[in-house]
């Protein structure tokens, strides 16, 4: 893969001060109109790396498959989180992204004594964090937990698809396109849409 790999230099720096397990997090789904927000957090081991490693978003949908049993297996351990679309509606989609990267987090055993976060810090975990704007693409803990999340959240568009093949979730993965556009002004919601987004551009398509 010709991407630009992401880096262990902060996990590295971090080890030199004494850490020893220090989680990478990352969410996905937070601009869907469909479908839950996804968390992922990561303890990799420092001694096993794993070539390839970088932002998701960079990424083929091939790469991250091939990369998510990759990093499964060099983590000393890895837990996932998910928010439904119905309580993304009850807390709001920022609120709804941060309890799923806390209860990510809290999940991992052994409990990381430093945690590296995308872009946002999350409140009341008891360990030291850093939120790096940009982290998946600078940070491999990051990336990594960026990889696990994308998977996992695709899949389950994939199983609402399945269930529902009306709005094309397996393709666009409840992302904001004309084809989801069209397909909600042709059918209205479904259970897995967030009711509380409404974009301007579907006021056009549907019945407020």
């Amino acid at each position: 893969m010709s991407r630009a790999r992401a880096s262990r230099t902060v996990e590295n720096d971090l080890r030199r001060h004494g850490f020893v397990h220090i989680a990478g997090v990352d969410e996905v789904g937070r601009g869907c109109l469909a479908g839950p927000v996804v968390a992922a957090a990561v303890i990799l081991q420092p001694d096993h790396y794993v070539a390839g490693v970088a932002d998701s978003k960079l990424l083929t949908a091939v790469d991250r498959d091939r990369l998510f049993p990759d990093i499964t297996r060099a983590a000393v351990h890895w837990s996932v989180s998910i928010v439904s679309a119905g309580d993304i509606d009850r807390l709001n989609i920022h609120q709804a992204s941060l309890l799923a990267m806390r209860q990510a987090v809290v999940s991992l055993v052994p409990l990381p004594g430093f945690v590296l976060v995308d872009g946002f810090r999350i409140p009341e975990l008891v360990m030291p964090q850093r939120p790096i704007v940009g982290g998946d693409r600078s940070s491999t803990a990051i990336a990594a937990a960026s990889i696990l999340a994308k998977v996992t959240r695709d899949r389950l568009m994939i199983e609402l698809h399945a269930a529902d093949p009306r709005y094309g979730f397996d393709r666009h993965k409840g992302y904001a396109t004309k084809e989801h556009l069209d397909a909600v002004g042709r059918y209205g919601y479904s259970a897995a849409h967030r009711r509380s987004f409404r974009p301007p551009s579907l006021f056009d398509a549907i019945a407020p």
